[in-house]
């Protein structure tokens, strides 16, 4: 593992944070139903023919901080080929910013490959400008210029009121966002970031950190300086046998967004709600938390209820940090979600890392993609 913590510097472009994560999905109404029910997320607003817009419809939902924009085609448009080749999967990070003109031209004059020009939305809230720019796979991110804007997200779309459905669990914002790309490519991507976005490499995992009996692969994690956007990005390496990032790839049809790592304040709370709203989460052998507190220091919770839900816990320089992942939320072994509570770690669980993806290979295997 290598800390580069000495490279961070000022930030190139003003982001502020993850605006929204857009997923195209096959059928975004019941999507919506299942992150509403399962995950807690409130509906906040919805975009479609209702609202004048006669291609596809939109679902914002919304928990704490975190939006995730469901997306649908309802004509044949750019999205189906989309669905067709990833499934249900991550199209769009986008960043917030001051000035979404300039991280427009900057970006594509270092290098980024434009997909939507600086354009102007408004409506009764006010103005936003949003401009996209192309990334690893067929992954976007689009730049959200929203200083004078008022409105619950972005024009034309309609707020959806007060949600009976919703039963949140306590998540607060996003942690990071990983991308898988494939062999040999990380490094690529990685200097994408840092020479077209001016971000740092926070920390970097080779085969030696993150390895099994049977599979390995390599991440370096980028960041701005704010350290309010982290991407980490995974690569294959050589193994026995086939590694998650190479099952992924293949199921995705390319690179593309493996995770959403999502933070609340009460990771045992939030937990026990999603696993009780049906949410699955991995197993993580019962001998891990054996030694757990040899491995990791003291630590406040209690290790039966971390036991009994499969959490992880890991420790660094700075504090610890509490995690744990979903099985895939879509039937393509690809997209999950992780949950994180950091008290103080600025860690990625490197310290898991073996019990992580023991637990993952297991999942391969019944898939038979091992």
């Amino acid at each position: 593992m290598q800390v580069d913590h000495n490279e961070l510097h000022e930030d190139l472009l003003p982001l502020r944070a993850v605006h929204h994560v857009e997923l195209y999905c096959g059928n975004a109404k019941q999507s919506a139903y299942y992150y509403r029910q399962a995950f807690g997320f409130s509906l906040v607003g919805y975009q479609g023919p209702e609202t004048g817009v006669r291609d596809r419809v939109s679902y914002v939902l919304q928990q704490g901080k975190v939006r995730f924009v469901l997306t649908t085609p309802i004509l044949l448009d750019g999205i189906i080929p989309f669905l067709s080749k990833h499934g249900d999967s991550v199209r769009d990070i986008a960043l917030e910013t001051t000035d979404a003109e300039f991280c427009f031209r900057e970006t594509v004059k270092r290098g980024a490959t434009p997909v939507r020009e600086p354009e102007l939305l408004e409506d009764a809230f006010g103005t936003v400008k949003i401009a996209t720019v192309a990334t690893y796979g067929d992954t976007v991110h689009s730049f959200i210029e929203r200083n004078s804007y008022n409105g619950l997200f972005l024009p034309g779309f309609q707020a959806t009121g007060e949600d009976n459905l919703a039963r949140p669990v306590g998540l607060k914002h996003i942690d990071h966002i990983v991308g898988n790309v494939d062999w040999n490519q990380m490094e690529q991507w990685v200097q994408f970031y840092i020479d077209v976005f001016g971000f740092s490499r926070f920390v970097s995992f080779d085969d030696k950190d993150i390895s099994t009996e049977y599979s390995a692969l390599r991440s370096t994690v980028v960041s701005n300086n704010n350290k309010w956007i982290k991407f980490p990005i995974n690569e294959p390496a050589e193994g026995k046998k086939k590694s998650q990032i190479e099952e992924y790839i293949i199921f995705n049809n390319g690179p593309g967004v493996q995770h959403i790592a999502i933070e609340t304040d009460d990771i045992i709370e939030t937990i026990s709600k999603l696993r009780a709203q049906g949410v699955e989460f991995l197993d993580i052998p019962e001998s891990y938390y054996d030694d757990l507190l040899d491995r990791v220091g003291p630590i406040d919770e209690d290790i039966a209820p971390l036991k009994k839900l499969n959490i992880l816990v890991d420790r660094d320089d700075k504090g610890y940090m509490l995690q744990i992942f979903t099985k895939p939320v879509e039937d393509r072994p690809t997209l999950f979600i992780e949950i994180i509570q950091r008290k103080g770690g600025e860690s990625f669980g490197k310290g898991n890392f073996k019990a992580l993806f023991v637990s993952i290979e297991r999942e391969q295997e019944r898939r038979g993609n091992l």
